[in-house]
């Protein structure tokens, strides 16, 4: 597995409106709140997961894709 190959958008799902919107991961941070474009929910992640993408994005985030954990 190549460590460069880390993907760093997400297409993120709005768990209220079903919106979706594609979105650029921070690497050095988890994103806990996120904040949907359509509706104006402000989502958390899911009990366990560590941020919002873990939980709503099609991508996990980048510390879970190197294999590590996130912010922790």
């Amino acid at each position: 597995m190549n460590d460069l190959n880390i993907i760093l958008e997400s297409e993120i799902t709005c768990p209220e409106c079903g919106n979706k919107a594609v979105e650029t991961m921070p690497t050095d941070a988890c994103q806990w709140f996120y904040e949907c474009t359509s509706c104006g929910a402000v989502i958390k992640p899911l009990p366990g997961d560590c941020c919002v993408y873990c939980s709503y994005g099609t991508v996990p985030c980048p510390p879970i894709q190197e294999g590590g954990s996130c912010c922790g």
